[in-house]
């Protein structure tokens, strides 16, 4: 629970676990014996102890009956209360009675870390600016870091009061620092100041200590650094906070990287960048920080986060890859207790390190934003840690993208993806195999599928007929997939109307037979309806329950393939999404309408007709994060805003910065269209809303087209 400038940014706020109580069943679910968990002073006391509000406590006596340890945390990235900060004098005896009299209330309470991540929050909020009280000072720094530092000595002696045996896990984030020789001294510098929290608790710092003068230099008078020698209070358990971008590399040569890194230190030209994007740092190891901090405190420690934003194959890969290193470390003597999979709800708007509020939301083990929280693929994975048991995800087979060469960064434009197949020669590599070889989606899924490093076969009809069940078969026994994608299809509206007996073959016979083939052989299947299964009459958009009532054969032969697909197979995916719009093809609306206006011709353009358009970038990404957690049943997909055809072209023209005065809104009828349309098929969703808003898209769409254009 963080501040910026007036405002609080509550994570249990906004994923709604503070209204659902009965999440700590799906924690039990997962096999979890201990949790991190928010008491937080900011949210039980936010005006002083005499008016708090005791009532949150009753979650940690729900944990403990479910068989599950709690660690109270009472400050996470947090400045506290209104009346005090990071840097008041006031902090370090607040949080201590606050901590006293949760102890008084929870004497069964074994562990606490009264203050997450010392020194990163006062990184943060004192040295960067970011957080409350937004300084950029190292004599606020430090003291950001003694007073968070003397509010854990302090609230601990305050908990041991009531319980003797109370422990301390002191959490903090662990990346090392290298770089080119004119920052070594930097560099250096940067490696010493990580250890200072867990010093200062462990009363280690003195006037030997290699931060000893800048602490001097920096305000701090000698008694208040020696307190701690005075009082010293050794984590029980070193938390480690460990993400693949804490590595840092410090290069003088700014030229090199992208005009964001670029900075000063000193009057030098300094960019700070993550080492793992760069060939010549040294790549990131947690096995190497893991036997650092054993080395220096020989006290028992835990990973105590290891999330990783992103797509759902990496996380599946980021957490195997710190599950080993912490099981390498223990076989080579070193005392780690557990690793955490932060966090289990997943975060909000950590892309600016929560500075914005935007929804910009990454899924840990459930995705919140289905209600109730929907288990991601990570949530299997952790069941299968707890038992213990390897996991067995397909997709675990390949390299997350800190592994990969095209995480270095390089100047200049990068070519585009070829779109060439890639079916690994490695034995028991298994695909995803994805008809429409030829088709815009079909096309979109390898690239991406290529791009995010999952291993993919893309068949053309004489492949795979997707109608044949022969042939079916024989693909399936072919490539032994672990997932099918039918991305091929009759797409032509018009023309189904005279050839309905070829669009019924291709539109649900086909998905029909793939379902069979696919539940004999244990393979998911992801599937694509329509917005066209709808009749038009609501008057706001549709979801995944509301009866479908198609009234063309485009939307018919949809509508049977849903029932039939459903039928053979209940656990296949099926999306329904609607006017795709990409920058990979030529032959879209959007960028049809653009060029038109561009050549300042006349556009009409239907403003009847209401739709809901779909990214196909967004729309595949959100298709593979659901085909890797093992989702099922309909899905409704857009970019969820319901606009005409007409809206939509002039809202890309102003997006695209097009003159939009030849654009023409018709009436539907004027256009002439063979097939009936339903003139309004906008689609919500009531399962969760996954892709971002048209206006996001529409802005990441026209700098693609920009960086990378269609040739005509």
């Amino acid at each position: 629970m963080n501040r910026v400038g007036e405002r609080y940014f509550s994570q249990v706020v906004r994923n709604g676990h503070h209204v659902r109580p009965d999440d700590i069943a799906r924690f039990a679910s997962l096999g979890i014996r201990v949790l991190r968990y928010p008491v937080l002073w900011e949210q039980l006391a936010p005006h002083g102890l005499a008016q708090a509000d005791w009532s949150w406590c009753a979650r940690l006596a729900a944990l403990r009956e479910a068989g599950i340890t709690p660690i109270a945390g009472l400050v996470h990235h947090g400045s506290g209360p209104r009346h005090t900060s990071l840097v008041a004098e006031d902090f370090a005896p607040g949080l201590a009675a606050y901590a006293g009299a949760l102890a008084e209330r929870c004497p069964w309470l074994r562990a606490f870390t009264p203050v997450n991540e010392p020194l990163t929050t006062a990184r943060f909020s004192t040295l960067y600016g970011l957080w409350y009280p937004h300084a950029r000072s190292d004599a606020l720094f430090v003291r950001a870091v003694l007073n968070q530092c003397r509010a854990t000595v302090l609230a601990m002696a305050a908990i041991r009061r009531h319980i003797p045996d109370a422990q301390l896990i002191q959490t903090d984030d662990l990346g090392k620092h290298a770089g080119t020789a004119p920052h070594g001294v930097l560099a250096e510098f940067y490696d010493a100041r990580r250890w200072l929290a867990w010093d200062l608790l462990c009363g280690e710092v003195g006037r030997t200590h290699p931060l000893w003068r800048y602490l001097r230099r920096s305000g701090l008078s000698e008694d208040e650094i020696l307190w701690f020698r005075a009082n010293p209070c050794p984590p029980d358990i070193i938390g480690i906070n460990y993400y693949i971008t804490s590595e840092r590399w410090l290069d003088h040569r700014v030229g090199r990287y992208p005009r964001r890194y670029a900075g000063q230190v000193d009057g030098r030209p300094l960019a700070d960048v993550e080492s793992v994007r760069v060939a010549e740092a040294p790549p990131p190891s947690l096995l190497a920080r893991l036997r650092e901090a054993w080395d220096r405190y020989r006290i028992p420690l835990a990973v105590t986060e290891a999330h990783l934003g992103g797509h759902r194959e990496d996380q599946l890969r980021w957490l195997w890859e710190v599950w080993r290193a912490a099981e390498a470390a223990r076989a080579e003597g070193i005392a780690v207790r557990a690793v955490t999979a932060w966090s289990l709800l997943g975060a909000y708007d950590w892309n600016s390190l929560v500075t914005q509020d935007k929804g910009y939301y990454e899924p840990g083990p459930f995705d919140s934003r289905s209600t109730p929280p929907r288990e991601t693929a990570v949530a299997a994975m952790l069941r299968e840690l707890a038992r213990p048991q390897a996991p067995r995800h397909p997709l675990l087979q390949g390299e997350g993208w800190w592994r990969r060469p095209t995480r270095f960064m390089q100047r200049g434009r990068g070519q585009p993806l070829p779109l060439s197949n890639a079916h690994p020669d490695e034995a028991g590599v298994q695909p995803v195999l994805i008809t429409g070889a030829t088709g815009t989606l079909g096309q979109a899924f390898a690239r991406i599928c290529q791009r995010r490093n999952i291993a993919y076969r893309l068949v053309r009809r004489q492949e795979l007929d997707i109608a044949d069940p022969a042939s079916v078969r024989a693909a399936l026994d072919a490539w032994r997939p672990w997932a099918l994608i039918n991305a091929s299809g009759y797409v032509r509206v018009d023309e189904a109307e005279r050839d309905p007996e070829r669009c019924f073959r291709e539109n649900a016979l086909g998905p029909a037979t793939l379902a069979q083939a696919c539940a004999a052989r244990g393979v998911q299947l992801l599937t694509f309806s329509s917005d066209l299964v709808f009749s038009g009459r609501a008057q706001s958009p549709y979801v995944e329950s509301d009866s479908v009532g198609p009234i063309n054969i485009y939307g018919r032969s949809k509508a049977e393939a849903e029932a039939r697909v459903l039928d053979h197979l209940p656990e296949a995916l099926i999306v329904r999404s609607s006017a795709f719009f990409g920058p990979w093809d030529r032959y879209n609306f959007v960028i049809q309408s653009l060029r038109t206006l561009a050549a300042g011709e006349p556009l009409f353009v239907p403003r009847d007709l209401t739709v809901s358009p779909t990214y196909v970038p967004d729309l595949v990404d959100a298709c593979l994060d659901l085909l890797i957690d093992g989702a099922a049943g309909i899905w409704h997909l857009t970019n969820g805003v319901a606009v005409t055809w007409a809206e939509l072209a002039q809202q890309a023209a102003r997006r695209g910065r097009v003159d939009p005065s030849r654009l023409e809104p018709v009436a539907a009828a004027a256009c002439r269209f063979v097939a009936p349309r339903p003139a309004f098929s906008a689609l919500h969703s009531e399962r969760a809303i996954l892709l971002p808003p048209l206006s996001d898209a529409l802005g990441r769409f026209v700098q693609a087209i920009r960086q990378h254009p269609i040739e005509n």
